[in-house]
């Protein structure tokens, strides 16, 4: 993958430790030659994303809430003045609130599904439109996350699955507005992995070991490989792929049923 990035920037929001999805994306991002930008919430999140980001020769890092338009606003202006275009942003936020990440999906509250869909998935369109200045002049990839909860049913997913479902329509939608302009839109779809994200829905542990034993790989979704996903979607490799869900889940998506010796 070295080289596929050289001279391209990017913004990576939603890192929150070394073992996050966007983490995994970051570093191979790098590794492309890629020059990257992060966010982060909250000075606990800030003070471990620091020496990530210095790892991979960043210097810039902002503190944003993509629930508050004045704070995505604020951090929007500081990128454009120090990059006057960027050419790729990861968008990997999701939030629920983890006592409705167990039980039945019949019990969400008004509350948190509100809160769910804003963070998880309205908040990739506040960034799209924030973004798209940026990249008018030369084109770029938006990139986002989900998981097959969308479009099936995951136990203990509840409140996520409809979010991400979501999100996805927003990506077509998005991928549709801006192809226009040269930039694309395309999320990445990881089977289960242990993240601190996943780690936060019911029963984990055995969703982990479920995929381990059944999908056609006979394994879980790795960084590296998500990783890699993501730097060919933002390369020239990638210009003519928008408005997909592209997974990476060991072909975990194919199955109708468990392998037959786990049946």
């Amino acid at each position: 993958m070295s080289g596929l990035l050289a001279g391209k920037r990017g913004l990576i929001m939603g890192v929150a430790n070394d073992r996050s999805i966007a983490w995994g994306i970051a570093r191979a991002m790098h590794e492309a030659g890629a020059e990257l930008a992060f966010t982060y919430q909250g000075e606990a999140f800030g003070s471990r994303l620091k020496p990530l980001a210095e790892s991979v020769g960043s210097d810039f890092m902002v503190d944003v809430d993509v629930t508050d338009d004045d704070s995505l606003d604020a951090a929007f202006y500081q990128l454009g003045a120090r990059w006057p275009t960027i050419d790729f942003l990861i968008h990997a936020i999701a939030f629920s609130d983890k006592s409705e990440l167990t039980g039945r999906f019949l019990n969400t509250s008004r509350a948190n599904f509100k809160h769910s869909m804003d963070i998880s998935a309205y908040s990739f369109i506040e960034v799209a439109r924030r973004a798209h200045p940026l990249m008018i002049a030369n084109g770029g990839c938006l990139l986002t996350l989900t998981y097959q909860g969308s479009n099936r049913v995951v136990p203990s997913y509840n409140v996520m699955g409809v979010a991400k479902a979501a999100l996805e329509s927003a990506t077509r939608y998005l991928a549709n507005d801006l192809g226009p302009e040269g930039i694309r839109v395309n999320a990445i779809s990881p089977g289960p992995m242990k993240t601190l994200a996943g780690a936060a829905i019911g029963g984990a542990r055995k969703t982990y070991k479920h995929t381990d034993q059944n999908a056609p790989m006979r394994a879980n979704a790795t960084l590296e490989a998500v990783g890699a996903t993501a730097v060919y979607l933002a390369s020239d490799g990638g210009a003519c792929t928008t408005g997909e869900i592209i997974r990476v889940d060991g072909g975990f998506h194919v199955l109708g049923m468990p392998q037959a010796e786990n049946l």
